[in-house]
C-alpha cells in the first residue's frame, strides 16, 4: 500500500506531521496513538523504533500501520529502509544526504523517501534533485540541538519560493506551528510537544490543529 499523494505539494492549507516517541510497545503505543489521529488531521505519522531485532521492529509496524493508514495517514519510518515493504509501511525518512541517496532506489518509485538532517542549502537542493518527495527543516540533531526558529522560517521561506516537492518544517514547541506555516511550510511536523504536554497528547494535537486552522499561508 502507498500513500504517497498525501504528502504531495498542494500549496494550499498546511497539515499536520506527526512523530512518535521511540516505540517499544507497539499494543501500548496504540492506545495513545489512535485516539490522536481521531481528533486532527494528520498527513503523516512518523515512526521512531525502539532498537530491536527486525523481526521484533516489523512486528511493530505492522501492528500500528493499519491504525496509521486507517485514519488516512501515511506510515513513514524513521530511517530503516530495508522494512518498509516488509512491514508494510508507506515509506522511510532518511536523515542526511549521503543516508537519503544511499536509500532513495529502494524506495522509489512507490513509497515515500523523505529526507531531513539537511544542514546546508547545498544538502537540500541534492535531495529535491534525487526525488526526494518531501525535504524537512528545523528538526533536532543527535545532540538535540536545532537552529532557532528565525532560521528554520527562512530556510522554509527559501524552499517555498523556488522549489515544488513539499517542504516539512520542524515545531519544537506548539507556539512555533503557527510562524512556520506562515513561512510556506505544506507540513509542520509535532513530536514531544504532542506526547509530552501535561494535558495530554489529544488535547496538545488539537491546539495544533487549531493553530493551523487560523494560519493563512503566505503564496
Amino acid at each position: 500500500m502507498t500513500t504517497k499523494p498525501i504528502l504531495e505539494s498542494a500549496r494550499v492549507a498546511p497539515r499536520l506531521y506527526l512523530i512518535t516517541p521511540p516505540v517499544a510497545d507497539a499494543a501500548a503505543f496504540a492506545g495513545a496513538l489512535e485516539p490522536v489521529l481521531g481528533t486532527a488531521d494528520v498527513a503523516a505519522v512518523l515512526l521512531r523504533l525502539a532498537p530491536a531485532g527486525e523481526s521484533e521492529m516489523v512486528g511493530r509496524v505492522k501492528k500500528l500501520a493499519p491504525i496509521v493508514q486507517q485514519a488516512g495517514a501515511a506510515l513513514v519510518l524513521d530511517g530503516q529502509a530495508d522494512l518498509v515493504g516488509r512491514a508494510g509501511a508507506d515509506g522511510a525518512h532518511l536523515t542526511g544526504i549521503h543516508a537519503f541517496q544511499g536509500a532513495v532506489e529502494r524506495l522509489k518509485p512507490d513509497r515515500i523517501a523523505g529526507a531531513g538532517g539537511l544542514t546546508t542549502r547545498h544538502d537540500a537542493m541534492l535531495a529535491a534533485e534525487a526525488d526526494a518527495d518531501y525535504v524537512m527543516f528545523g528538526e533536532p540533531d543527535l545532540n538535540g540541538e536545532r537552529p532557532g526558529l528565525e532560521a528554520i522560517e527562512d530556510r522554509v521561506a527559501w524552499w517555498a519560493e523556488v522549489f515544488q516537492p513539499p517542504c516539512v518544517a520542524f515545531a519544537a514547541r506548539l507556539e512555533e506551528i503557527g510562524p512556520l506555516a506562515q513561512a510556506g511550510a505544506d507540513f509542520v511536523a509535532v513530536g514531544d510537544c504532542i506526547w509530552n504536554d501535561p494535558r495530554g497528547p489529544v488535547a496538545a494535537i488539537a491546539d495544533a490543529a487549531a493553530q493551523l486552522t487560523r494560519t493563512e499561508k503566505v503564496e
